[in-house]
Protein backbone atom coordinates (compact mmCIF):
# COMPACT_ATOMS: atom_id res chain seq x y z
CA UNK A 1 0.00 0.00 0.00
CA UNK A 2 1.26 3.45 -0.98
CA UNK A 3 4.46 2.24 -2.63
CA UNK A 4 5.00 5.70 -4.13
CA UNK A 5 5.17 7.11 -0.58
CA UNK A 6 7.41 4.39 0.86
CA UNK A 7 9.76 6.84 2.64
CA UNK A 8 6.90 8.85 4.12
CA UNK A 9 5.11 5.69 5.28
CA UNK A 10 8.30 4.51 7.00
CA UNK A 11 8.69 7.88 8.71
CA UNK A 12 5.06 8.05 9.82
CA UNK A 13 5.05 4.48 11.12
CA UNK A 14 7.89 5.36 13.48
CA UNK A 15 6.86 8.90 14.42
CA UNK A 16 3.05 8.76 14.49
CA UNK A 17 1.42 6.09 16.67
CA UNK A 18 -2.03 6.71 15.19
CA UNK A 19 -0.74 6.27 11.64
CA UNK A 20 1.05 3.06 12.66
CA UNK A 21 -2.17 1.71 14.19
CA UNK A 22 -4.26 2.60 11.12
CA UNK A 23 -1.65 1.09 8.79
CA UNK A 24 -1.42 -2.13 10.82
CA UNK A 25 -5.20 -2.52 11.09
CA UNK A 26 -5.52 -1.98 7.32
CA UNK A 27 -2.93 -4.68 6.66
CA UNK A 28 -4.62 -7.09 9.11
CA UNK A 29 -7.95 -6.59 7.37
CA UNK A 30 -6.28 -7.07 3.99
CA UNK A 31 -4.89 -10.42 5.14
CA UNK A 32 -8.25 -11.56 6.56
CA UNK A 33 -10.11 -10.55 3.41
CA UNK A 34 -7.57 -12.39 1.24
CA UNK A 35 -8.01 -15.53 3.38
CA UNK A 36 -11.79 -15.41 2.98
CA UNK A 37 -11.62 -14.75 -0.76
CA UNK A 38 -9.12 -17.60 -1.22
CA UNK A 39 -11.40 -19.98 0.67
CA UNK A 40 -9.01 -20.48 3.59
CA UNK A 41 -11.59 -18.99 5.97
CA UNK A 42 -15.37 -18.74 5.89
CA UNK A 43 -17.31 -15.57 6.54
CA UNK A 44 -20.81 -14.37 5.80
CA UNK A 45 -20.98 -12.12 2.74
CA UNK A 46 -22.32 -9.18 4.78
CA UNK A 47 -19.45 -9.41 7.27
CA UNK A 48 -16.93 -9.54 4.43
CA UNK A 49 -18.42 -6.41 2.90
CA UNK A 50 -18.23 -4.62 6.26
CA UNK A 51 -14.55 -5.56 6.51
CA UNK A 52 -13.88 -4.30 2.98
CA UNK A 53 -15.53 -0.96 3.75
CA UNK A 54 -13.52 -0.60 6.97
CA UNK A 55 -10.32 -1.43 5.06
CA UNK A 56 -11.12 1.26 2.49
CA UNK A 57 -11.91 3.79 5.23
CA UNK A 58 -8.56 3.07 6.88
CA UNK A 59 -6.76 3.40 3.55
CA UNK A 60 -8.40 6.78 2.96
CA UNK A 61 -7.43 7.91 6.47
CA UNK A 62 -3.82 6.79 6.02
CA UNK A 63 -3.66 8.45 2.61
CA UNK A 64 -4.88 11.73 4.06
CA UNK A 65 -2.24 11.57 6.79
CA UNK A 66 0.41 10.97 4.13
CA UNK A 67 -0.78 13.94 2.09
CA UNK A 68 -0.84 16.14 5.20
CA UNK A 69 2.70 15.07 6.09
CA UNK A 70 3.88 15.70 2.52
CA UNK A 71 2.27 19.15 2.50
CA UNK A 72 3.83 20.10 5.84
CA UNK A 73 7.29 18.88 4.86
CA UNK A 74 7.49 20.05 1.23
CA UNK A 75 7.54 23.73 2.14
Amino acid sequence: MFHEYRDIVTELKTSNAHFAKVFEKHNDLDDKIADVEAGREHMEHFDLEVMKKEKLRLKDEAHQMILDYKKENDK
